[in-house]
């Protein structure tokens, strides 16, 4: 398939990197052509790989990530286009997140999420809220944490979110641990996790850990 992936952050450059290695065409989108990072992260993919605007990320795209901030989520998808997300799946990764004054924050925050925000704005796009909840490099290799550990996918389109977890599942996520919230307004759990994530990443030194779900037979 051909992907869009906004942004050209760690987030972005990674699951853009391990989409070309699974064999699809990815085009990684940024404000300018000309960002260096997209064009290295280009010349490193290889043919399978290549660059654009938001708006030409997102025409090329069967398939929309959105991998900028959550707080540029919404300047970013608009300059991508509504009529070039009209239609598609939009995975939605990101997290509100700031840093003020050495503080975690996040905005908005229990009454809303990005992911809501992000269906509001482009009703006709088909949204779902995934991958959030881990750092990139588990995003896109969940055997580097052992166990039996869970993602999650929420959105109100259940085609849409059969087609993310299928794509999970091309990551390694088996189906069993991709475990559906329901609709969209789910997001806002999700990204609320964000501050314990990073307590955890404090106390741990590094990203690589994961949340296992474990119920009662």
């Amino acid at each position: 398939m051909r992907y869009a992936v906004l942004g050209t952050g760690q987030v972005g450059r990674t699951l853009g990197g391990r989409l070309v290695e699974l064999g699809h065409e990815v085009r990684l989108g940024s404000r300018t052509r000309d960002n260096t990072a997209a064009v290295q992260w280009a010349a490193a993919a290889g043919p399978g790989g290549s660059v654009g605007t938001f708006a030409e990320a997102a025409e090329f795209g069967e398939v929309v990530v959105n991998a900028v901030g959550g707080r540029v989520a919404l300047a970013a998808l608009e300059a991508a286009g509504a009529k070039n997300v009209e239609g598609k799946v939009l995975v939605d990764v990101s997290n509100p997140l700031a840093v003020e004054e050495g503080e975690l924050r996040l905005s908005p925050v229990e009454s809303d999420s990005v992911g809501e925000q992000i269906q509001r704005a482009f009703p006709h796009a088909r949204v779902v809220k995934s991958l959030n909840t881990v750092n990139c490099r588990v995003m896109v290799d969940p055997a580097s944490v052992p166990g039996e550990h869970n993602v999650f996918v929420c959105g109100d389109d259940p085609g849409a979110k059969e087609q993310v977890t299928a794509l999970l599942g091309e990551f390694g996520w088996p189906a069993d641990r991709v475990l559906d919230l329901g609709g969209i307004r789910a997001a806002r759990a999700v990204e609320m996790w964000l501050p314990l994530w990073a307590g955890l990443f404090r106390k741990f030194g590094h990203g690589e850990f994961n949340l296992e779900v474990r119920r009662a037979r």
